[in-house]
């Protein structure tokens, strides 16, 4: 068996289309098979060569299919990944994990009863840019980390879609399970974890509905503190216009900071630098500006399926903990008034 992978896709929208689908190929790995209700969703993938279902009960049935990618709307993640569990298939799910913590820990239990590989879809721990950073973190290049900034933000109004005539359930609090803070933040809460190999444990946030006509929040901010010390501080939206600054990620420490700039998202490139604390050099650092995460993501997910000694990198139970982190975030908020109200 070689490390070419035989995929299928649960639910064929915007990202898996234009983010996944092609990660698929560039990696030399193949999409065989889609199931997504939509009819639009289904012609799509099948101009891509791939088979398309209506429901996942034809995917399962797809013996060429090694591993699956879950990218319905949140509140369906669940479903799929029970039943790809049950058929043995290793997963790859869309983050959030869940629209809801109860379904995140049913979700969780269903891979350990299955024995299944399972990963969360944290694409931006496979940008080239944040592999580099956190070598320089590992290597000490700016001395003892303090503080993490990050920047993610986006336009997302009501009109919104991924194909004509499609809804927009990002709006939608219970297809979602919440706004920017629950489709944005987890990037953010996972790169901790990643760049400084310990993970978020106090975290309080304040969300805003400011800008956007919909019932979900277009704005939250983030404070978060690791079990050693180094604090964190996330703005995420969906009410920044594309035109503006809207992706940056700081690393500060005791001897220097790295700093990137449109690297969070899908797609390749962004600039990465390191600013010395005594001089104020600041000195460009290389990495691959053509490789996106996606096609990173889907590369070391099949090498992994390939080679379970590399499996180490993911984890259910730590991602069962990120969404632990964004339930107490909203549990906060909720005891507070969202400005804009």
């Amino acid at each position: 068996m070689g490390d070419s992978i035989g995929w299928g896709i649960v639910g064929y929208g915007w990202v898996a289309r234009d983010y996944m689908a092609p990660g698929i190929r560039s990696a030399g790995h193949r999409l065989v098979a889609v199931s997504d209700p939509g009819e639009a969703s289904r012609a799509a993938a099948e101009a891509e060569g791939a088979r398309a279902h209506a429901d996942i009960a034809g995917l399962l049935s797809e013996p060429e299919v090694e591993a699956v990618y879950v990218a319905t709307p949140n509140h369906l993640h669940r479903e799929a990944v029970e039943a790809l569990a049950a058929s043995g298939k290793a997963v790859l799910c869309e983050k959030p994990m869940a629209a809801s913590l109860v379904d995140a820990e049913a979700m969780v239990a269903a891979v350990r009863k299955g024995g299944i590989f399972y990963g969360t879809a944290f694409d931006q721990r496979h940008h080239p840019a944040h592999q580099a950073m956190r070598d320089a973190i590992r290597q000490g290049r700016i001395g003892a980390v303090t503080t993490i900034r990050i920047v993610y933000a986006c336009w997302l109004d009501r009109a919104w879609t991924s194909f004509a005539g499609q809804d927009n359930w990002r709006i939608d609090p219970l297809k979602a399970g919440g706004g920017a803070l629950m489709d944005l933040a987890p990037h953010g809460i996972d790169l901790v974890d990643f760049l400084l190999d310990e993970s978020i444990e106090d975290i309080a946030a304040l969300t805003q509905a400011r800008a956007q006509d919909y019932a979900v929040d277009d704005g939250a901010l983030l404070i978060g503190r690791t079990s050693s010390g180094i604090l964190a501080n996330l703005h995420v939206a969906y009410n920044c216009p594309d035109a503006l600054p809207r992706r940056r990620l700081e690393v500060i420490g005791t001897k220097g900071a790295l700093t990137a700039v449109d690297t969070m998202g899908q797609v390749a490139g962004g600039t990465l630098s390191l600013t010395d604390g005594v001089s104020g050099q600041v000195q460009a650092i290389s990495f691959d500006v053509q490789a996106s995460p996606f096609l990173e993501q889907v590369r070391a997910f099949g090498s992994a399926l390939r080679r379970p000694a590399e499996r180490d990198a993911y984890s259910a139970e730590r991602d069962l903990h990120t969404m632990r982190l964004l339930a107490r975030a909203y549990e906060g908020c909720r005891n507070a008034r969202v400005i804009g109200d």
